[in-house]
């Protein structure tokens, strides 16, 4: 178990975290989200000790070991097996098979793996970091945007080898359904404290919601109770024969105390400028084929239409040309046979990867974002960057200053204020945060014009496409259907392909008497399984009930708060802390249950 206790932490006079508590049990996999600037990085960085709390404890049971994903790039050995087999703690046995399998489902190759990891490019330097974690047997795991740089179909891997994982681990993502796949915990930073409790995301924001609305309308009845009062004391405060009364109203007054206004949190705020466009095709893809070398083309023979409303999704495995094929639709490359056709009127709007490639450093954000504005409207151009978070005089700071977070909300400030009717966006979604993912997919379904995007944040591309560009097998084509009927009719190719070291040996065929006796010994043992299965089930059922009764009795609460039923919150709120423990340790017991199931499943005899 890890305590934390009373813990404080904050930088040139802004807190962070604020007397936070909470306890980690054995097994738990918690998703830790909140606003980027909140604190996740540095509770990790504590949790890591590379910095120290201003106070308070965080204590480790003994010889306990952690893994934190490093976004700095140090390789020290020839090749990339042997710089993976390197995070393997001295004394525990080097096993290439398994290296060689994390290193394979992170999309390496065998000519790969014997490269100088020096060479390689930032992307793959980070999927070495992400491999040396998962082979360093750590009893946790601290993974800080582990999706970066992977595309959909190593995503898939990470996601199974992640759910198989035995001991505990944190997980900040902006991909809401990669997270709540893993996870059986969720903890946010909210208001500088940590909130943890058993589920998802939407379960734990849900719930947050629920008590700032309960906080709200006791906070204005409360207001309303005080008003009554001030106004019985001023009025009889001078009356002798009413002093012990106002005396009395004053006491039990100070002795209560108010609720305070919650302090208001800002959002990004997306609204794309889509400009009226009365044809129905946009551009026209006719026969293309490009190569950045003619004699190995990325793309061939690709046919399709962008119509206004249309949302295109193009996926697939990295490097196979999805950021290329964006760049020619909107006219940066030229193809090498083939035509894009726009109409002459379309107005078209990027969003590129390379925030650096895209902004005039040398500008203002104010600056930049006009440079887009019809006549240059320095007023409307503040007001935008204020929306996306560049209040005041932060909207007067250089480009050049910038990080790679803000400089892609610089990105996507000029995308909102300049007029579009085709958007091309190529990872929208990087450098955000959860909430502000769900604030740009929201904002990309009002958005009436064309749509073409690259992205891997599945929740995006269930929420958004309406046909899709695959990039899998030798060249892309178009899927007409939704996400999820791509999933269901086709899926990708290349998941089907399971790369695998080589084994030493190879499994003789068995004999029909040996084939009865494997099966017996299936049979007997699944029988044996029978009890703790139903055991879970059981669990679960009653964590189910639980967390129903959770839900109606927060809707009493804000019932009982309208109506000002002092009783009824005292009651109802007990019982919720009550449920709230209650589902804490059934969850406790369901993830010690699941890993003795796992354990039996894995030493299966046979």
């Amino acid at each position: 178990m890890i305590q934390i206790s009373n813990l404080n932490k904050g930088y040139s006079n802004q807190d962070l975290l604020t007397d936070v508590s909470f306890t980690i049990h054995e097994g738990e996999k918690l998703g830790l989200v909140g606003r980027n600037g909140h604190g996740k990085t540095t509770l990790f960085r504590m949790f890591a000790g590379m910095e120290n709390p201003d106070s308070g404890t965080i204590q480790f049971p003994k010889g306990y070991k952690i893994a934190y994903l490093k976004q700095e790039m140090h390789f020290e050995h020839p090749n990339v097996l042997e710089e993976v087999l390197s995070a393997i703690p001295k004394g525990e046995p080097r096993e290439e098979w398994f290296a060689e399998k994390i290193l394979f489902g992170l999309d390496f190759d065998a000519e790969m793996i014997t490269q100088d990891p020096n060479t390689l490019s930032g992307g793959w330097m980070n999927r070495i970091n992400l491999a040396k974690v998962l082979i360093s047997n750590a009893d946790m795991l601290l993974l800080d945007e582990p999706t970066n740089h992977l595309d959909i179909i190593t995503i898939h891997w990470l996601a199974n080898f992640l759910k198989n994982w035995r001991k505990e681990l944190i997980l900040i993502t902006h991909d809401r359904m990669f997270m709540d796949t893993i996870i059986n915990h969720i903890m946010a930073i909210h208001r500088k404290q940590v909130r943890k409790i058993p589920g998802t995301s939407v379960k734990l924001y849900d719930q947050i919601a629920t008590e700032e609305e309960v906080h709200e309308k006791t906070r204005l009845n409360e207001a309303k109770e005080k008003e009554k009062v001030d106004l019985f004391v001023s009025k009889f405060r001078a009356k002798a024969s009413l002093a012990k009364m106002v005396q009395s109203r004053i006491r039990n007054q100070e002795k209560k105390g108010y609720k305070e206004k919650l302090e208001h949190i800002v959002d990004l705020d997306f609204k794309f400028n889509f400009k009226k466009f009365d044809t129905k095709v946009m551009v026209t893809v006719d026969n293309l084929c490009f190569g950045y070398d003619p004699k190995n083309l990325l793309i061939k023979g690709l046919d399709f239409d962008i119509s206004k409303g249309d949302k295109i999704a193009i996926v697939g495995k990295n490097g196979k040309g999805k950021s290329t094929l964006l760049r020619l639709l909107c006219g940066k490359l030229t193809p090498n046979s083939g035509n894009v056709r726009s109409h002459p009127q379309l107005l078209p709007g990027y969003y590129g990867q390379v925030a650096e490639q895209e902004l005039n450093t040398m500008l203002t954000i104010e600056e930049e974002i006009a440079s887009v504005l019809p006549g240059g409207n320095r007023g409307y151009a503040r007001s935008i960057a204020g929306s996306m978070l560049f209040e005041g005089d932060l909207a007067l700071k250089k480009c050049s200053v910038l990080s790679g977070g803000e400089k892609a909300r610089v990105l996507l400030a000029k995308l909102i204020a300049a007029p579009a009717q085709c958007l091309f966006l190529d990872e929208p979604s990087n450098h955000l945060d959860m909430q502000s993912v769900d604030s740009l997919t929201e904002a990309l379904e009002d958005f009436k014009g064309g749509m073409v995007f690259v992205t891997h944040n599945e929740m995006m591309l269930h929420a958004l496409a309406t046909k899709l560009i695959v990039f899998d097998g030798e060249f892309p084509y178009v899927f007409q259907g939704s996400y999820q009927e791509f999933l269901e009719d086709k899926g990708f190719e290349s998941e089907e392909v399971i790369k695998k070291p080589k084994k030493e040996k190879t499994d003789g065929k068995l004999s029909k008497e040996e084939k009865k006796e494997l099966q017996k010994k299936k049979q007997a043992f699944q029988n044996s399984l029978k009890p703790l299965k139903t055991e879970i089930s059981y669990i679960e059922e009653q964590i189910q009930n639980a967390e129903d009764r959770t839900q109606d009795v927060q809707n009493e609460l804000v019932v009982a708060s309208s109506k000002n039923d002092g009783e009824a919150l005292a009651s109802l709120g007990k019982e919720l802390n009550t449920l709230k423990v209650q589902i804490d340790e059934l969850f406790d017991l369901l993830s010690l249950k699941n890993n003795e199931l796992e354990n039996l499943q894995q030493d299966a005899p046979y």
